[in-house]
């Protein structure tokens, strides 16, 4: 039996893979790339949301965070996001840095790893 699940699944990549008890999100940008880094940063977060909701996980089980900024200077906006978003009772391991993103008009991605 196949215990792996498979979230919006194409030829390349799949928007969820749940396994084991653990749920595995792909990197999560905004839909509106004008806009600065804190409604970037809110879009990702708001998309997070739902992708755990379809599983039945939320915020407060996130095990760990990888953020890839395009520059260091959206550091403290993107800080002030999540520090507004995160369960502070729950906080997951956590990483940041920067990356040449897909396509330059994104600030940020944030990739998920909780537990279902």
């Amino acid at each position: 039996m196949n215990d792996i699940q498979r979230i919006g699944a194409n030829s390349r990549r799949s928007r969820a893979v749940v396994h084991g008890g653990v749920i595995y999100l792909t990197g999560q940008v905004c839909d509106d790339k004008r806009g600065d880094i804190a409604q970037q940063t809110q879009e990702a977060f708001a998309k997070i949301d739902a992708a755990l909701a379809e599983v039945g996980s939320d915020r407060s089980k996130i095990l760990s965070a990888t953020i890839w900024l395009r520059t260091m200077d959206d550091y403290d906006g993107m800080n002030a996001v999540w520090d507004a978003w995160i369960d502070r009772d729950n906080a997951p391991a956590r990483s940041c840095g920067t990356v040449g993103m897909a396509d330059p008009d994104f600030r940020v991605e944030i990739i998920v790893t909780a537990a279902a």
